[in-house]
């Protein structure tokens, strides 16, 4: 049997409700009508068996067969959240629900018969399956009174001995261990062949990687990206929920405990229009990064208030929406609005985004949990500027209320394997900043670098140096600092750059001690800003760059210290670009450069400010002229900033520290003291 062919008509999502939802308008009803409208956009795209979805676009590494599966577990995910939501129940005069239970019935016994044409490859070592494997396994598992329980005993084994693939082979030491731990708990649920020991030794990793704070890394390194958010702490509580009375008491209030931890710092990471901080990997799931936000209500591990938790996953899922995510034929593109294959990985299929499926995790609350049914509470970004430190993955938060965005600074996170790996840049983790208004520049491969958040040294014909490896040196307060060995294709050589940040509102100053050869000269690139429209205007002056979207979005860079040359400023630059931003077709980066690196140690420092404030950014050329940096006799700097705020920092926080064999330093700096004039 084959299920309906519906689709969801936009107009028929409900109106928004701004007496219970003040900030986002969405209620529960909203919520499954959008996943309702998801899942109907897949059934063009559906095998005649009904057990893959073979979607257009770039096939993934592991082929279109494996990427016929993601669609399939993926959306069989979000299916299980509806169909769990609703109680196995149908609405009156719909048939919504008893039509998803018969269409993913009907794929899971085609895809599980090795003879029908249909069939899922099988699970092998760190083969693609295993991550689609968990998906299933959740999914049956929260539909078993509906679905698992009413399969055919003949269906029943072949599903087992299809997961079964995972008893006894090797994953991924990433995330991908938890993948295993849900797969072989849902095959002991059954009564099937399993491993504990495999279980036990997958949550063990877990542990290994836990920095504090609520924070993991995604195996060996500084990994720090949404996997926090979409694996590493939403896995153990599906494992829980799989596990029930076999899962250990103590390591589930371990599991809940750091979740809170996480959420507490996790909630800062949405601007006031939803939109998450642009950062890191598997950005394509884009508004997965609420998952964790139900997983706390689910669990009772949540620090926040009930409004606040459905105020920031609404605001998320919302924002997308409002910017055409999904298209109008319902699918979800590889891209973050617009189909955009830079923010994807080599791995990432037609149906990855699926993984988006996450963020529906609340339905499986009760209609009349506090979480769907208290006002909407404003996030931290509505009430007031904001500033936190988090000195696991290294890095800053700062944003502010005026325009609603939050600012990244990155003093840590790398994504790469501990030494003597080699290292290399990533846009989406080395980059000095990321916010929830900005991308990174994603140049085309082969193209150059990109030079946005960003300082490099330039030798005569030679490529700008990148910064890979980052070697953290402090976080706290309003400030974070770090080094790195800027490199090219060649590899690391002898130069050094210590870069200090702090911040202040909407501006940063950055302090950077630049060991390099005489000769080099030196680039820094601020935020960039994109849009469709048309390219961003720009403004440049003696060391000031600035570009100013048609919203207002601006981004400026001011020269503060050592960027004079023969006793004159240089003017700014602004680099324009076409086709290599997530956010829009058109995007600017403004640029400061030195065309010659005295040799030895240099001091630069630069006022960076990213803003949409109506009142600051007409005003950013002028304002920026009150921000000063002034070294001291102790080798200290006095910074100003435009709004009258000071700071002193101590040497050692832009100075290179001796590092121990993970990068880390082995003294906790001083740090800086802060001042009002």
């Amino acid at each position: 049997m084959t299920a309906p062919h519906r689709r969801t008509d936009l107009r028929s999502l409900p109106l928004p409700d701004l007496r219970v939802s003040p900030f986002t308008g969405c209620t529960r009803e909203y919520w499954e009508a959008h996943a309702d409208r998801l899942l109907d956009g897949l059934l063009p795209h559906a095998t005649p068996g009904l057990a893959q979805y073979r979607l257009p676009g770039r096939t993934g590494v592991a082929g279109a067969w494996s990427d016929g599966l993601e669609g399939y577990a993926r959306s069989f995910l979000l299916a299980s959240f509806r169909i769990a939501g609703a109680q196995g129940r149908d609405a009156p005069e719909r048939t919504v629900i008893s039509d998803l239970i018969a269409r993913y019935a009907n794929g899971l016994a085609a895809g599980t018969d090795p003879r029908h044409p249909e069939h899922w490859p099988r699970i092998t070592d760190r083969s693609q399956p295993m991550v689609e494997a968990a998906s299933v396994a959740v999914a049956l598992h929260e539909t078993r009174p509906w679905l698992w329980d009413h399969l055919a005993e003949t269906v029943k084994q072949r599903v087992a001995a299809w997961l079964g693939g995972f008893v006894g082979a090797r994953a991924n030491d990433s995330n991908w261990r938890l993948f295993q731990v849900i797969t072989e708990e849902f095959l002991a649920s059954i009564g099937a062949p399993y491993r504990q020991s495999e279980i036990d030794a997958g949550l063990a990793r877990l542990d290994d990687w836990y920095r504090g704070d609520g924070w993991y890394t995604d195996g060996d390194g500084r990994k720090f990206d949404y996997y926090n958010a979409l694996a590493l702490h939403l896995y153990p509580v599906l494992w829980e929920r799989i596990a029930g009375d076999r899962a250990d008491a103590a390591l589930v209030a371990s599991h809940r405990s750091r979740l809170r931890a996480f959420l507490e710092t996790h909630q800062h990471f949405f601007g006031s229009d939803g939109a998450p901080v642009h950062q890191g990997r598997s950005l394509t799931y884009r508004y997965a990064t609420a998952a964790p936000l139900w997983a706390g209500e689910l669990t009772g591990a949540s620090p926040l208030p009930p409004g606040r938790t459905r105020r920031l996953a609404s605001g998320a899922l919302k924002h997308f929406v409002d910017r055409g995510v999904p298209g109008d034929d319902g699918v979800l593109s590889l891209g973050w609005y617009r189909p955009f294959l830079p923010v994807t990985q080599a791995y990432s299929g037609p149906a990855s985004p699926y993984w988006a499926s996450k963020a529906f995790l609340g339905l499986l609350l009760p209609p009349e949990h506090p979480a769907w049914t208290a006002p909407e509470e404003p996030s931290p970004a509505d009430v007031a500027d904001q500033y936190l430190a988090l000195p696991a993955p290294g890095w800053l938060i700062h944003s502010t209320t005026n325009d609603g965005i939050v600012r990244l600074v990155n003093h840590g996170s790398d994504r790469l394997p501990p030494s003597p790996a080699p290292s290399h840049d990533s846009p989406h983790y080395s980059r000095f900043a990321y916010s929830s208004a900005t991308a990174p520049e994603t140049p085309p491969e082969g193209e150059p670098g990109a030079p946005d958040n960003h300082i490099a040294l330039i030798e005569p014909a030679g490529p700008a140096t990148v910064r890979g490896r980052i070697h953290p040196v402090h976080a706290r307060g309003h400030h974070a600092a770090s080094w790195h060995a800027p490199s090219t294709e060649e590899g690391e050589g002898a130069s050094v750059i210590a870069t200090a940040s702090v911040v202040q509102g909407p501006w940063e100053v950055r302090v950077h001690r630049v060991q390099g050869p005489a000769g080099a000269s030196v680039r820094e690139g601020g935020w960039a800003v994109a849009c469709d429209e048309a390219p961003p205007v720009e403004v440049t002056g003696p060391g000031l760059a600035l570009a100013r979207r048609a919203d207002g979005l601006t981004t400026a860079l001011v020269g503060l210290l050592g960027w004079d040359e023969n006793g004159y400023m240089p003017a700014g630059e602004v680099d324009q670009g076409r086709d290599r931003n997530a956010v829009g077709v058109f995007s600017a980066t403004p640029l400061l450069r030195l065309s010659r690196h005295p040799g030895g140690s240099h001091l630069l420092a630069t006022l960076v400010v990213l803003t949409a404030d109506p009142e600051l950014r007409d005003a950013v050329s002028e304002l920026s002229r009150l921000a000063y940096a002034r070294p001291t006799p102790d080798g200290a700097i006095e910074i100003g900033f435009p709004d009258g705020a000071g700071v002193h920092i101590g040497s050692d926080l832009f100075t290179v520290p001796p590092a121990s064999s993970d990068g880390a330093a082995h003294h906790a700096p001083s740090g800086c003291t802060s001042r009002r004039t």
